[in-house]
């Protein structure tokens, strides 16, 4: 039985009693449950698709904002108890991927650790100097989400939706300036890296440094795109990760 913490926090996009492996997808700054509701169309129907759902948006709306983003990972990390028993793989973009990293590394400490951690668009948590801070006026913010994704300038633009949509841009920002990132413990699962050849905020030289975050097997796969490349190059990322499965799938079951 699901427990209600696992309820207020993991939305199911598919998850029957098929898939045992199981895809928890992790939102970008300001970004919601719902990027990846498509997701689970271009994935093997044994693979589950989930996403967390930060709260302070959707029908999380009067949950308070996290600390921080290692506050944000613990919460996360309890949430996901439960799920542990299954195959686990996590899947992060920007802001995303370094929360994903953080969850990784407290269910890994409670013997439970994912089958693999996917990462996109983020530099590691030991490479985020001169990183750009985001957090500014409220007009400097809308700016920037608009800058990266032109199609919520007309959201933006309206009073009411920007009086709810912008609390949480905001405190997302705040929670990656924060962020001082670090060394961290190695994880013992493979890190799968994804990246846009033209986005402005990390290089696929900089995302190449994820493979000192593990004792286990790095690689990188670079798209053409942005930051949000993964939106037009959602079918070429998804075909990647259906191969990606595959191996995950083929070797915790050799190993079982």
């Amino acid at each position: 039985m699901r427990s209600p913490v696992e309820e207020r926090w993991v939305r199911r996009f598919r998850d029957d009693d098929g898939c045992a492996t199981k895809l928890v997808c992790f939102p970008h700054a300001g970004g919601w449950a719902n990027a990846y509701r498509t997701w689970h169309l271009g994935l093997p129907s044994d693979i589950g698709v989930l996403a967390v759902r930060y709260p302070g948006r959707e029908d999380r709306l009067s949950d308070p904002f996290p600390s921080g983003l290692e506050a944000l990972a613990d919460d996360i990390a309890d949430a996901l108890g439960e799920l542990t028993r299954h195959r686990l793989v996590l899947f992060g973009h920007s802001m995303g991927a370094s929360v994903a990293h953080e969850v990784a590394l407290r269910l890994q400490k409670r013997g439970c650790p994912p089958a693999a951690l996917c990462v996109s668009g983020r530099r590691p948590p030991h490479a985020l100097d001169g990183q750009r801070r985001l957090s500014g006026t409220d007009e400097e913010i809308v700016a920037d989400v608009v800058r990266f994704d032109e199609s919520r300038a007309p959201v933006f633009a309206d009073p009411d939706l920007r009086e709810i949509l912008l609390p949480a841009v905001r405190a997302d920002y705040r929670l990656v300036d924060d962020y001082r990132g670090g060394r961290r413990p190695l994880l013992d699962c493979p890190v799968y890296g994804y990246a846009g050849d033209d986005d402005s905020e990390v290089t696929p030289k900089q995302m190449r440094d994820w493979a000192d975050t593990t004792h286990d097997a790095f690689r990188l796969r670079v798209l053409p795109g942005g930051h949000f490349y993964l939106r037009a190059q959602e079918a070429a990322l998804l075909a990647d990760m259906r191969n990606v499965l595959g191996r995950i799938k083929s070797r915790t079951s050799a190993s079982s």
